[in-house]
């Protein structure tokens, strides 16, 4: 049975993991009859956000605490994911993959990637085994591998414009679709990043994973 790698940054979407986007893909993993296993890093986020006014608070939380919300509880430090034990690893979206595992919510195409995130990406591109990000995680794999393609949904935005300055390819994408590098592994899908519904993200997730999975049946 496959198995895969969830790193996850935080519950909710405007400071952790997007939570339809976590769970959709935990469930299109379970469908296609593969295990996962999620990991997030075992420090501070960068902010604590009120969702239903969404004015940041004064409170400090813990990137693997919250994440473990999602998790049910099951989930390790990022420091214990080795890609070796792993068929391919996946990122959700949520502003928490670009304040938590990264700061391109703040720098943009200046960005730089948390080094603890930065080794499981790496790590997992060495081993030749594929990668999976939804909505604006994408950038994660822009910024540590030259001359990716990536999907962040619209064309002409300035998201799309970041990843080409960091040396990245963009395609355009719809709801549901996935943007496959097959040099480098990476599958992509828009999710949130456009203006979806829960089912266009559930489309995309499921979609994503069977992208994965189809690849390693036929390797």
């Amino acid at each position: 049975m496959k198995k895969f790698a969830v790193i996850l940054s935080g519950c909710g979407h405007k400071d952790g993991s997007e939570i339809h986007e976590a769970t959709t893909l935990l469930l299109s993993i379970d469908q296609h009859q593969c295990e996962y296993q999620c990991f997030a890093p075992n420090r501070l986020q960068y902010d604590v956000v009120n969702h239903l006014t969404g004015d940041a608070v004064k409170e400090e939380r813990n990137i693997l605490t919250e994440a473990a919300r999602i998790a049910r509880g099951h989930i390790l430090p990022i420091e214990d994911y080795k890609a070796e034990d792993y068929d391919g690893l996946f990122f959700s979206g949520g502003f928490g993959a670009a304040k938590n595992l990264c700061d391109y919510a703040f720098k943009g195409a200046d960005m730089e990637v948390q080094p603890d995130v930065a080794r499981a990406i790496i790590e997992t591109r060495e081993a030749n085994k594929p990668m999976g990000g939804m909505c604006i995680s994408p950038v994660l794999f822009a910024k540590l591998l030259p001359g990716v393609c990536v999907t962040l949904g619209k064309e002409g935005t300035p998201d799309a414009d970041n990843i080409r300055k960091m040396g990245a390819f963009h395609v355009q994408t719809e709801h549901g679709d996935v943007c496959a590098d097959n040099e480098l592994l990476v599958f992509t899908t828009p999710a949130y990043m456009l203006d979806a519904t829960i089912k266009d993200v559930y489309d995309g997730a499921y979609n994503l994973v069977e992208s994965v999975v189809d690849y390693l049946d036929k390797k």
